[in-house]
């Protein structure tokens, strides 16, 4: 069965782009192994994150995201079954939100990743894929 999840955490510390490149490289290498698509969208203090999968997968790789000493506050905000996957082209991409918006943590109008609802923060996600300028994707 395929799910997909999306979380939300702090930063613990500065997000530099050495922490960055090293958790897209493992990213990419676990997810490649182990099946999981997904996008990283990355903020000044923040990450907000969708990984899809076969469910013991994607369980197990969320275990490992929630005991990463590099974040707090992670919280789960959505989990679903699906058919079929939305982010099927990358194994992790990247989606620096200082590139959008510098000098500002993820400020959305009307946009709160830590009450929104799933569906909506997929909306958000699709959005800044579909820019198509911020899209790092290691593995491309």
């Amino acid at each position: 069965m395929l799910i997909r999840v999306i979380y939300v955490s702090t930063s613990a510390g500065p997000q530099t782009s050495t922490m960055t490149h090293s958790i897209l490289k493992t990213a990419q290498a676990w997810n490649k192994a182990n099946d999981i698509t997904g996008v990283l969208c990355q903020g000044p203090g923040v990450f907000l994150q969708a990984l899809e999968g076969e469910r013991g997968s994607v369980t197990r790789l969320y275990s490992r995201i929630y005991a990463d000493q590099r974040h707090t506050d992670v919280k789960l905000i959505h989990c679903e079954s699906i058919d079929r996957r939305r982010y099927e082209k990358w194994s992790m991409a990247h989606v620096s939100l200082q590139e959008l918006d510098p000098g500002k943590k993820i400020e959305w109008p009307e946009f709160d990743p830590y009450s929104a609802s799933g569906q909506l923060v997929m909306a958000r996600i699709d959005e800044l894929l579909a820019s198509g300028t911020v899209i790092q994707s290691p593995d491309s």
